[in-house]
Order: structure tokens, then sequence, then C-alpha cells
């Protein structure tokens, strides 16, 4: 990855808290828990995914940029989505969300080349995992469950 597709991929990222809190203004109950298919998450279990995806990817940075060669632990979103009580309120969810992302595009902006190439190591799920393709999940990641929200909100009218 180049350093301005990077830069891209950043700009992106940072964006990412933004688009969602947008995807929610003015939000009813009755459309964060439409869900807009059999086996869709609704929009608050996307919000509540969006924080534990953040501060599990925020974890998983810093080992990469940190650590030598770390393993990086693949979880099961369907089973967190089960038993992390994604029915609850999305306050603190979008909070930790906001928090995670910004406090790691601090580190994202400050990283060097020499950082870059040297923060690798493998995921348990996928096999060789380096900080440019993190930031090549990650930095679309808010962006693609805009969307989400916004489809299934706009499904609470067809119901």
């Amino acid at each position: 990855m180049t350093a301005d597709e990077r830069k891209t991929l950043i700009a992106q990222y940072n964006d990412g808290y933004r688009v969602v809190a947008e995807a929610l203004v003015g939000a009813t109950d009755e459309q964060l828990d439409a869900r807009p298919e059999p086996g869709k998450w609704t929009a608050r279990e996307v919000v509540h995914h969006l924080a534990d995806s953040e501060m599990t990817g925020a974890a998983r940075l810093r080992l990469l940029v940190a650590t030598d060669n770390p393993q990086i632990l693949g979880y099961d979103q369907d089973q967190f989505a089960r038993k992390l009580f994604y029915d609850r309120p999305i306050a603190a969810s979008l909070d930790a969300f906001k928090a995670a992302r910004r406090a790691t595009a601090e580190i994202l902006e400050r990283m060097t080349d020499a950082d870059w190439a040297r923060a690798a190591g493998t995921h348990t799920q996928q096999g060789p995992y380096t900080a440019d393709r993190w930031l090549a999940i990650y930095a679309p990641h808010a962006h693609a469950h805009a969307e989400q929200i916004l489809v299934a909100r706009g499904s609470a009218n067809r119901q």
C-alpha cells in the first residue's frame, strides 16, 4: 500500500463516526429495532457491533504496532450479537465507538513508514495480518454499516 493510499484510508477511517452518527439522527426506537429481513441486523444491533468491532480493532492495531509478530484473535460477531445484550440502549456503544476510533486515529496519523512496514502478525482466522490490511478493513467499515443502519431504519416504514 502506498503512503497516498494510506492517507486516503485514514481520512475515511476518521470520517466513520460522522457517517454513523448522521445515519442515526432522529432515529426512533421503532426504527432502531426494525429488522430489514430475517437474519439481518437491526440498526440497534449494528451500533453495538460497531462498538465491539472498534474496541477489538483498536486493540488489534496496538498489538500490531507495539509488539513483535502478535497473534490477532478472531471472534464470532454473530455470537457477540447473541451474547452481549444487543437489545440495550445505544448511547454507551456510540460513545465507545467514537472514543476508540478517535484514539486509534491519533496512532494511525503518527505511524511512520517504518511502523507500517514492521506492524505485522498472524490472525487466528485469516493468517498473515498487517497494519495495512487492518486499515483496509476498518477504514470503510463504519461507512458500510451506516448504509446498513439507513436500510434497517427504512424498513420500519414497511412493517
